[in-house]
């Protein structure tokens, strides 16, 4: 039983799964998003109006579609009533193992036997939340890249238990709803992109944490030196800094260093990216 996807419910609205959401809906998807009460769906129809406005004016065929896109997405703060007829459901919950795995057993609970699971986990292993799901052999990873208009790759990771043709079914997916498919058939933590970027900001982070360099420096060589466009400072500000610093705060003992001079400097100041119009840079908002 692979069936077909028609209605797709996003958990969480933050930065990405609004994202998600309306990339999604933008591609003729019906599209239910979820967060866990009003206060964040209030923050969500924010987060949706803006991205009308980047599709808009960055998208193709965004003029004529992202006003209608907008107002297409269901927002629920009842996860039964959410998932109750989803063909898929993506999840975009924080960074937190416990927190995931716990969605899930509701969400096992609530889901029709049809509903296909996703996790848009960033760096943890799909077969660390399997099990809580009720359903493992139609669960596997469907990671996207944060800015997804743009940076438009969707990575789809499955499980050993994971039944081929849901894996084949959600890598079709990922390809109709704009995304280049990167099928990953091996658990890999970090998958492909981050397995090479989060290394790469957790060295940025630890030049400043620890008083080598300030953020704009490091940034400055990293961009002079390699020719690239951002560096690890301008990227965490796409990103958001609570992604990170719940990465940091449940790692080692370094990564718990890294996270409280985060939480000191930035995120207790309210700092938390562009999002906020302010992070380790000032946007001006």
């Amino acid at each position: 039983m692979t069936s077909d996807i028609r209605k797709v419910t996003v958990l969480g609205t933050g930065v990405l799964g609004s994202q998600i959401a309306f990339q999604t809906a933008f591609h003729g998807f019906e599209v239910t998003a979820y967060d866990i009460d009003e206060a964040a769906l209030t923050a969500a129809r924010d987060r949706f109006a803006k991205l009308a406005e980047i599709y808009r004016t960055d998208v193709d065929g965004g003029a004529d579609k992202a006003d209608a896109t907008r107002d297409g997405i269901v927002l629920s703060a009842d996860l039964a009533a959410a998932v109750a007829d989803a063909d898929l459901v993506i999840e975009a919950v924080p960074e937190v193992l416990s927190l995931k795995q716990d969605t899930y057993r509701k969400l096992g609970e609530l889901a029709p036997e049809k509903t296909i699971f996703a996790t848009n986990s960033s760096t943890l292993l799909p077969s660390d939340i399997k099990d809580f799901t009720g359903r493992p052999d139609r669960f596997l990873a469907l990671h996207f890249a944060n800015q997804v208009w743009k940076f438009n790759t969707g990575e789809v990771m499955s499980t050993p238990d994971t039944d081929p043709a849901v894996f084949d079914r959600v890598v079709e997916f990922a390809a109709e709803v704009g995304m280049v498919p990167i099928p990953i058939r091996k658990e890999k933590a970090g998958y492909v992109l981050n397995s090479l970027l989060v290394p790469f900001l957790d060295a940025g982070m630890e030049l400043a944490a620890f008083g080598y360099a300030e953020p704009a420096d490091v940034d400055k060589v990293w961009r002079i030196a390699t020719g690239a466009p951002m560096g690890p400072f301008q990227i965490l500000d796409v990103i958001g800094l609570t992604t990170p610093y719940n990465i940091s705060s449940h790692g080692d003992e370094k990564g718990q260093q890294i996270a409280a001079w985060l939480k000191e400097n930035y995120i207790d100041k309210g700092k938390l990216g562009i999002a906020t119009g302010e992070g380790f840079y000032s946007y001006g908002k």
